[in-house]
């Protein structure tokens, strides 16, 4: 599937920003299930500097400053992917075996995707979150099958609310209220895999939505989206990078390395403060507004 994504951020200053210092996390990654065609950044006004570097996580990130005074900031990132469908894949490793394999042994051998198996400030081990995890996580059962069965869960226990949360909504909260958006869902999830000692991490992205019936695809009117994924040592290829499986609780969707084909992946962390769209350090401008607009198109190909 070839796609387009636009995203627009808006900021509005009262009164003006004397200077600022931005990093933006808005360029899909490469992944087997996705290859980035093209990608440009727009920033208005012109940044001072501009530089573009991979973070630890192999995200692609841009850090840019202003140094006049501005009363606003626009940032439009427009990029061009190519999705696949997902392979049809199984692991059998228990749960407990997979906790184990986490556990700090003195001889043990180092592993990248046990430090997605710590807590992090936006999605904490706590036994609230176990509590809601263990149904899904009986004796033998494979951590694959009840990572699936927790997101189904999730998906049916949890009511979608715009309005219910705000970004800074802590995700016991959001666990305790039953309701929330994509982000809040994905922290849940992160909370509870983490807290069976499992090693999960946080997917910002896109998902291409459909219009309804007779209905013009209305620009803008898409979103960010978020989900988590969890390592599963014994996927195919998993010590080449990807023994990382997508699940995503807010669709019941899932799949090896992405949950469909209409799905784009920005970047992966441990939770929301590590791959923000953008976020930075202002000197002035008292008051703001923020306006996000999100297109996701799909591109027809030529014959």
């Amino acid at each position: 599937m070839h796609l387009r994504i636009t995203h627009e951020t808006l900021y509005d200053y009262t009164p003006a920003v004397e200077t600022a210092q931005h990093v933006a996390y808005l360029q899909p990654v490469d992944t087997p299930y996705q290859a980035l065609l093209s990608h440009r950044l727009d920033v208005s006004p012109a940044p001072a500097q501009l530089t573009q570097t991979d973070d630890t996580y192999g995200n692609r990130r841009v850090f840019f400053s202003l140094q006049t005074p501005h009363t606003q900031l626009r940032v439009v990132a427009i990029s061009e992917v190519r999705t696949r469908v997902p392979e049809a894949v199984d692991s059998h490793i228990s749960w407990e075996a997979l906790r184990e394999q986490f556990r700090y042994h003195a001889d043990a051998a180092w592993s990248a995707a046990a430090e997605f198996s710590f807590a992090s400030a936006r999605a904490p081990r706590h036994e609230d979150f176990a509590a809601y995890a263990r149904p899904s996580f009986g004796p033998g059962v494979s951590a694959l099958a009840g990572a699936r069965d927790l997101m189904r869960r999730i998906h049916t226990d949890f009511t979608y609310e715009t309005a219910s949360t705000e970004v800074n909504t802590p995700p016991l909260e959001a666990l305790a209220q039953r309701k929330g958006v994509c982000q809040d869902f994905a922290h849940i999830m992160l909370g509870c895999l983490r807290s069976m000692g499992l090693a999960a991490r946080y997917v910002s992205g896109y998902l291409l939505t459909q219009p309804a019936p007779g209905q013009p695809r209305l620009v803008g009117s898409d979103a960010s989206h978020a989900w988590v994924s969890i390592f599963l040592p014994d996927l195919p290829r998993a010590q080449a990078g990807q023994g990382w499986y997508d699940l995503d609780p807010t669709n019941d969707r899932h799949g090896w390395g992405t949950p469909g084909e209409d799905y784009v992946t920005v970047a992966t962390g441990r939770d929301y403060a590590d791959v923000s769209p953008i976020r930075g350090v202002i000197h002035g401008g008292g008051q703001h507004t923020l306006a996000v607009a999100v297109t996701v198109e799909p591109i027809a190909e030529e014959l």
